[in-house]
């Protein structure tokens, strides 16, 4: 492998850097938006008016197309694609892998005569039957039972990537269960669809629909993939399992917001020129904080196509990437001392008649109208707190949470000290009916004022894992390898429940004689009580914070192992069984997944840092070790017993050192894979997960620290996995 290293090496012209790849692009990148999309546009001029409304039904109202229908889409999608140069379509799916999937089908359809036609069906477009069994299902499919079904989700466009036509679906088994990230999603959103529309019944009755946004921001690393070869450990695991830290990182913060390298810029353009032909509605690049660490972020969408975005760019990411000579790392944490990159969400809800529920309006009723969602979101989240974190729990994002600008484990929320006072003030309302001055003070002097507070109300603190950030929360927990809609179910969910719970309550002080806004305020009130524990506006890195945290009664669930036991909690399987998203069955299946890949994850790398101590490392070490032999044997041939001691001491040293580290590393490889088998021979998930996190993980160190120290002594031996670190970082 070590020849095969350098050979990768070989092909990398230090000098020069690469060749730049040059990208052409139009003047107006909104020339080329939609252009490979089934689109609202392209379906009106493709689909009959029936057709058309029937899909906008659809994708409004949830209505069901009819298979008449289904037939006319079918073809239309067809003649559209065709026109394109597509000869094939596929069911674009989110198993459980976290990653996409598609079985790519031809439009050739032979006939009588030796003829042959292109054809698809309404059939076709709404479902295909793909191996159930051998996608992650938590034991819920044998493998002598692989029956599964895609079936379409017309509520999400249609696309072109090469000449396959994409159509986004759910993944179900045969008896029914979700097998996938999607279908949980678009019940979670119909839930909250449904709740919010109640309640903005209060203040609206013109609302008929409430759309969940999304917006994520997408952070990465670029790696020159002549470099990413060279590391076996990065290849394998998507992180560097050891090697020591370069001399310049980013003390001296001079690539974030910095001037974009010409071979990334390169990538870039090309990069957003793809997403502008698929729809995806990129607006921001820049450098993030760690070398060779970058971010772009769209605008905000509906949930589900903004899901389906974030998923369809990875994929176009890593294509592109390989054009340029790159290979694009969306690990966690795939570099220590660095920041890690995260995929903030960045949530709010959206009224059909075009307000943001999140955003204060320019009058007391419309900030009522804010204050009871901004309201009932807190408290979504302090009922629900366990869940939020195990949403966005991995091996990977636990090396990322509390450190180098994440956020830690704890959720709390921030909301800034301005609305935090309005809150304090809302808390001092009389229970029961307002008297007329109490009245008029909190809708001029408190409710009335919102809008100007939130002028000044821009800070954002990076520490907080859910941050009101002015007309949305920003959940800045999510890992950049995450599919979005793990943390999307949950929020929703969560949400629905509150909104529903918030509705109830508030109907029965009407019933008892309150008005509307009184019964409201009520209710808000004791919410205010309820939640304040779980909103922070201070520093969440110091250790102060996770003191005050423990006494509020705040979890902190630092590793995910722990995270995840929380998701088998009565509360939290009732909770979703009452909101229609998962029964107990599909939840425990979801957590037996989730702690295999944790432990399988864990168990790789432990067996490449073996692999890579053991057969790279200490055959190096010798190597230079021999050399030092045979120049002290020299020295002594040379010198007198006096001046050979002298100038020898330096070489003695490096020797016993040597044998030293070889020692640690033997014996700590010998104690990792000892832990390894015993973690494996444990036959329950959570025990094996913990097992993997507490005596598997630990022993890594040891092997590490040896290394390093190998790694500076023995540089030019070892020069790949040395010098790599400081390359990397090399514009």
């Amino acid at each position: 492998m070590s020849t095969l290293r350098f050979k990768a090496l070989e092909t990398l012209p230090f000098k020069d850097f690469r060749k730049d790849n040059s990208v052409e692009i139009p003047a107006k990148l909104s020339e080329l938006f939609c252009e490979n999309v089934f689109s609202e546009n392209t379906m009106r001029e493709y689909l009959t008016k029936e057709a058309f409304q029937s899909i906008m039904d659809a994708i409004k109202k949830g209505s069901k197309i009819q298979r008449l229908i289904a037939d006319q889409v079918a073809v239309a999608m067809k003649d559209w694609a065709m026109s394109k140069g597509v000869t094939h379509y596929t069911h674009w799916f989110q198993p459980l892998t976290g990653s996409t999937a598609e079985k790519h089908d031809s439009f050739f359809t032979p006939i009588e005569g030796g003829r042959a036609i292109e054809r698809f069906s309404g059939n076709l477009l709404i479902q295909q039957e793909p191996d159930a069994s051998s996608f992650p299902n938590g034991g819920i499919r044998n493998t002598f039972e692989a029956r599964g079904y895609t079936a379409w989700d017309p509520t999400s466009p249609a696309f072109i990537m090469g000449t396959t036509l994409c159509i986004p679906s759910i993944f179900i088994s045969y008896t029914g269960e979700t097998l996938d990230y999607k279908a949980p999603l678009l019940r979670a959103l119909h839930a909250v669809d449904e709740a919010a529309t109640n309640v903005m019944q209060y203040f609206d009755k013109n609302v008929t629909k409430v759309t969940p946004t999304l917006g994520w921001e997408q952070e990465y690393f670029l790696v020159d993939s002549a470099l990413y070869q060279s590391r076996p450990d990065l290849v394998l695991t998507g992180k560097t399992l050891l090697g020591h830290s370069p001399a310049k990182g980013q003390q001296l913060d001079d690539h974030y917001f910095g001037s974009i390298p010409t071979r990334v810029m390169n990538f870039m353009k090309e990069l957003e020129v793809e997403c502008m032909k698929l729809g995806i509605p990129v607006t921001t690049r820049h450098n993030e904080v760690a070398p060779n660490q970058f971010e772009l972020a769209p605008m905000f969408e509906e949930v589900n196509v903004a899901v389906d975005h974030n998923s369809l760019l990875m994929d176009v990411m890593a294509r592109i990437a390989h054009r340029h000579h790159f290979h694009i790392l969306f690990h966690e944490k795939p570099f220590a001392g660095v920041n890690g990159s995260g995929k903030h969400n960045n949530w709010s809800l959206a009224t059909d008649t075009g307000e943001n529920l999140l955003s204060p309006g320019k009058n007391p009723k419309k900030n009522l109208q804010f204050l009871t969602f901004f309201v009932n979101t807190i408290k979504a989240v302090h009922e629900y707190a366990d869940l939020l974190r195990a949403s966005i729990a991995s091996a990977s994002n636990d090396h990322r949470l509390g450190a180098n600008e994440a956020p830690p484990a704890i959720i709390s929320v921030f909301i800034g000290s301005q609305l935090f006072r309005v809150l304090e003030e809302l808390e001092k309302v009389t229970e029961g009916k307002l008297s007329p001055d109490e009245k008029t003070d909190l809708k001029l002097n408190v409710v009335g004022k919102i809008p100007e507070i939130l002028l000044d109300n821009t800070d954002r603190n990076r520490t907080s894992p859910f941050a009101f950030t002015g007309n949305k929360f920003e959940i800045r927990a999510v890992g950049s390898s995450a599919n979005c809609a793990e943390s999307m179910t949950v929020m929703n969910t969560i949400a629905a429940k509150q909104l529903s719970d918030f509705k109830v309550e508030v109907d029965a002080l009407i019933e008892t004689g309150l008005k509307k806004d009184e019964a409201i305020f009520n209710v808000l009130r004791e919410y205010i009580k309820q939640c304040k524990n779980i909103m922070f506006e201070g520093d969440g890195y110091s250790d102060d914070w996770a003191l005050e945290a423990e006494k509020r009664g705040l979890n902190n669930w630092k590793t995910t192992p722990e995270a995840l036991k929380q998701e088998m909690n009565q509360k939290f399987l009732d909770l979703y069984e009452e909101i229609g998203i998962f029964n107990h069955r599909e939840v425990e299946a979801r957590n037996e997944i989730k702690l295999e890949k944790y432990s399988t994850v864990i168990d790789i790398e432990a067996r490449v840092l073996s692999d890579i101590a053991r057969n790279h490392i200490i055959p190096s070490a010798l190597n230079y070790q021999n050399r030092l032999i045979e120049n002290v044997r020299g020295l002594k041939e040379i010198f007198d017993d006096k001046e050979f001691k002298t100038l020898a001491k330096e070489q003695m040293s490096l020797i016993t050192q040597i044998s030293g580290n070889i020692s640690k590393i033997k014996l700590g490889v010998e104690d990792l894979m000892k832990a390894r088998e015993a973690a494996k021979a444990t036959s329950e998930s959570q025990k094996q997960a913990e097992l993997y996190c507490t005596s598997v993980i630990p022993l890594f160190d040891p092997i590490r620290e040896a290394s390093d120290d190998l790694e500076m002594m023995v540089d030019d031996e070892l020069w790949p996995m040395t010098k790599y670190r400081e390359m990397l970082f090399t514009r």
